[in-house]
């Protein structure tokens, strides 16, 4: 059986079987009213089903299982979920199995019953040794189609950064003002420092910030400071007034716990991903906004209002640093690159829009995220290289993040006839 049990629940989806005379092996007349609706879930795989055995008309749930020995394996019969299952969908029933009152299980055997044209096009067009599962026929798919994939992806991807927007938001108690700066903090650690960034942005509340902001050079005393990051002593002017101004805020609120400089990366991060810098711009970010969250919300999909929001100087000390006491001769940074900027606009300020639109159920915040993505460059990264390797080049944000999407949730776990790409190329050759 060189097949996933994926492969069959598609074929009992879209009957893509011989049905006529259908009877489960114990010879049961079997009519079909209602498939179910496929459950990604816990529990049966199709709910709500509707059938007639010998006459008899039956709304309940059906499971589908390569062995009808798999059944006992995955411990159904003592799973009060399953007692509603109405019939069992296997490839080979190779034992009887029974409910849980000990009644026997209607089951169907789809073994040489299932078309022909499926079974060639599952075996060809899929090729489960490569990354792209799909990649050798991937140009054969329709241009809808393949953007319809794109945007279920898309939107798994933004519900699942949602999903960490939202238990931040529970964590604040619905200080929807926290939460934008909290989820500010862990998307500036990109990846690396993602983290102990997050960490930092808790140790150091916004209002904290906020009652200072108008002195950049506060901010990063309290925010290098409780990072851990600022050096017990320096010859620097700059370094001494920043050790001078976290002695005196560490008491003044009390401050008992800290970041060590061990909790971050700098081997793992270039010199301009460094969090000591990333930190300082952090610091000009918020003194220069008097209100986060108005920023991000207001009613813009233009660049020109994140760039304003983001791409700020750092302090003086900062556009010639790198690190604290290894001054560069160049400048170091004049603010976020325009790669970064277009980065957190992807993954700060839309993930922000969907969830906000998400909790207070207003969809045309899921419209603004599809409209802005659609208009940032495309990013190039291995993943969107491997699909243009096959001739499917990202355009914008919006192809970019899809492809990520998919690649992660569907190509990497290989659950292609999950996909909607996948699906196609199962049925395209058997019409």
């Amino acid at each position: 059986m060189n097949f996933k049990e994926d492969f069959l629940q598609l074929v009992w989806k879209y009957q893509y079987f011989d049905r006529k005379n259908l009877q489960t092996v114990d010879g049961q007349q079997v009519q079909i009213h209602n498939v179910g609706f496929h459950n990604q879930g816990e529990g049966p795989d199709f709910r709500d089903a509707s059938l007639v055995l010998d006459g008899v008309t039956l709304h309940g749930h059906v499971e589908v299982h390569r062995l009808a020995s798999e059944w006992k394996q995955h411990a159904h019969g003592g799973d009060p979920a399953y007692n509603s299952v109405i019939l069992h969908v296997v490839w080979e029933n190779d034992k009887e199995v029974f409910r849980n009152d000990g009644t026997p299980m209607p089951t169907l055997e789809l073994k040489g019953k299932i078309f022909l044209e499926i079974w060639r096009n599952y075996e060809n067009l899929l090729d489960f040794k490569s990354d792209l599962p799909c990649a050798h026929a991937i140009k054969s798919v329709p241009d809808i189609i393949r953007f319809s994939a794109l945007e279920k992806a898309l939107v798994e991807r933004l519900l699942e950064k949602s999903k960490l927007i939202l238990s931040i938001l529970d964590q604040t108690k619905g200080d929807w003002e926290e939460t934008a700066y909290r989820w500010l903090f862990t998307c500036f650690g990109f990846k690396v420092n993602s983290v102990p960034m997050s960490e930092l942005s808790t140790l150091v509340p916004y209002k904290t910030l906020q009652k200072h902001r108008t002195q950049v050079s506060a901010l990063e005393a309290m925010l290098l400071g409780q990072a851990g990051l600022l050096p017990e002593k320096s010859e620097e002017p700059y370094v001494q007034h920043l050790i001078r101004e976290y002695d005196f805020y560490q008491k003044k609120f009390n401050w008992q716990h800290r970041l060590n400089r061990q909790q971050w990366s700098f081997m793992g991060a270039r010199p301009t991903n460094f969090p000591t810098l990333r930190i300082a711009q952090l610091a000009s970010i918020l003194s220069n906004a008097p209100n986060l969250l108005q920023a991000v919300m207001e009613d813009s999909r233009e660049f020109s209002a994140f760039k304003k929001l983001l791409q700020v100087k750092p302090s003086d000390y900062w556009q010639h640093h790198y690190n604290f006491g290894k001054p560069t001769e160049k400048t170091a940074s004049r603010g976020i690159s325009g790669q970064t900027l277009e980065l957190l606009i992807i993954n700060f300020v839309i993930p922000l829009w969907f969830a906000y639109g998400s909790y207070f159920e207003q969809s045309e915040w899921q419209e603004r995220c599809f409209d802005l993505m659609q208009t940032i460059p495309a990013e190039n990264n291995f993943i969107t290289r491997k699909f243009a390797e096959k001739a499917w080049k990202a355009e914008n944000a919006f192809d970019s993040q899809g492809m990520i999407g998919l690649y992660r949730g569907y190509c990497q776990p290989q659950k292609c006839l999950n996909c909607k790409i996948g699906q196609s190329l199962l049925k395209g050759q058997s019409k």
